[in-house]
């Protein structure tokens, strides 16, 4: 366990020493700074951006934030690190924020980005997922290998990258927040998971009723699925006979029941003919 646990454990510091270089500059402009392009997370509370945003108006920003060059604009700095406290003491009205400058490639600044979130728990789970595959896509990892460097079980990454074969439209339901991750984990191997996602979402059910609504649904499915011949055509059969609607239900052990339909009391009178003039 403690072999999983360490390339999570050893934190942000640990990969900034691993880097060739670095350089601490006490402050520079607000505007050269500009996002990481690897940035996993899409979404930032705006509740936790104000906090944090009043926090830094009171005490300053404690921790630096990690840059490097700009490959498309020389004169700016690219986070690698720490986008959300720069986009907090914006909010807070600094015109400088210290950095750390850090001489690192596509690899490491997609690293940097998301062990510090996976680290704070920042990330939704199609974020998470999002970022391993980005590292398995563009960087050749396995998920063994991810699963060595995030310090999470291999069976966890597997788990995890799993929402991202839900159907297109119920990822942006997940990005848009018209269904949360608990919904998302529901959803993930079902055949029809854009339908059950739309019903969930207009019916503004909770996890606990939509995992509900789901099994109800699989019964029912499971219900319409096609019979068995014999047992139909003795359907038919019997229905032209007595002319009422009959349903057979046989179970695979063979016990089951027959139901007879009826609309009004003269179709329940004739049924009752029926079996009195032959039993």
């Amino acid at each position: 366990m403690n072999k999983l646990k360490r390339g999570l454990g050893r934190g942000l510091s640990s990969l900034i020493g691993e880097t060739k270089s670095q350089n601490i500059k006490n402050n520079v402009s607000i505007n050269d700074l500009v996002k990481n392009k690897f940035q996993p997370r899409k979404m930032f509370d705006e509740k936790k951006l104000e906090e944090l945003s009043n926090s830094i108006k009171e005490r300053g920003i404690l921790q630096p934030i990690i840059v490097r060059e700009s490959l498309e604009n020389k004169e700016k700095y690219e986070i690698i690190a720490g986008e959300r406290r720069w986009l907090a003491a914006k909010k807070a009205g600094l015109n400088e924020v210290p950095i750390v400058i850090t001489n690192v490639d596509d690899l490491k600044s997609l690293e940097f980005a998301i062990i510090e979130n996976v680290q704070r728990d920042d990330l939704n789970p199609l974020e998470e997922a999002q970022s391993y595959q980005r590292l398995i896509k563009e960087f050749s990892y396995d998920h063994e290998k991810v699963s060595k460097f995030i310090g999470k079980s291999r069976s966890y990454i597997t788990n995890s990258l799993r929402i991202l074969t839900l159907p297109k439209r119920v990822l942006e339901f997940i990005e848009e927040k018209k269904l949360t991750p608990g919904h998302a984990k529901i959803l993930v191997g079902l055949e029809n998971a854009e339908f059950i996602a739309e019903k969930i979402f207009d019916k503004k059910l909770s996890v606990r009723q939509a995992e509900n609504f789901v099994k109800i649904f699989k019964k029912e499915k499971q219900s319409l699925k096609v019979r068995d011949v014999n047992v139909q055509s003795l359907e038919n059969s019997l229905t032209e006979k007595i002319g009422l609607k009959v349903i057979i239900t046989n179970k695979k052990n063979n016990k089951g029941s027959i139901k007879v339909e009826y609309k009004d009391l003269d179709q329940l009178n004739r049924l009752i003919d029926v079996i009195k003039s032959n039993y």
